[in-house]
């Protein structure tokens, strides 16, 4: 597993790779409700969520821009990790 870090923490490359994916090129710029099931289930790869997949996906709500319904279906399914 590959990680990236950013301002000092460590994030999991390919969820932020998949994020930066879905939110690049013309009107790319939201995740969408499809993207952010796509990120849990990048997340969800082994046989649970790591701390660091965690973080991660925190870190992308923090930092990346959803669509309404996009951020609905984040927090839950962030809240039941």
């Amino acid at each position: 597993m590959a990680y990236e870090t950013i301002d000092g923490s460590k994030y999991e490359k390919e969820l932020l790779d998949l994020a930066r994916k879905h939110t690049t090129g013309q009107g790319e710029e939201k995740l969408s409700k499809d993207e952010v099931a796509d990120l849990f289930k990048s997340a969800r790869d082994g046989t649970s969520v790591t701390e660091i997949e965690k973080n991660t996906l925190a870190y992308i709500r923090q930092t990346f821009t959803f669509t309404d319904a996009a951020a609905r279906d984040f927090d839950d399914a962030f809240s039941k990790l």
